[in-house]
């Protein structure tokens, strides 16, 4: 049985990354998007943060690599 927190850290992770999935196509279409520009730049924020390394051990750098080139295909 996989533990309710376990659960809800990978729900706060999985969520991050769709909204930096979301604001990267935005950008892709329309790079002055601000609401796109700023939710990027708040999800880096938080997976850089400590509380995001409370949450899992994936790397951020990697994530955001492998996000940004998702979002170029």
């Amino acid at each position: 049985m996989i533990d309710p927190y376990e659960n809800l850290a990978n729900a706060i992770v999985l969520q991050a990354v769709k909204d930096y999935r979301d604001a990267l196509k935005k950008l892709m279409k329309h790079p002055r998007h601000e609401s796109a520009k700023y939710t990027k730049a708040e999800v880096e924020r938080f997976f850089h943060s400590d509380w995001y390394r409370e949450l899992t051990t994936v790397e951020p750098e990697i994530l955001i690599r492998k996000l940004k080139e998702e979002a170029k295909q």
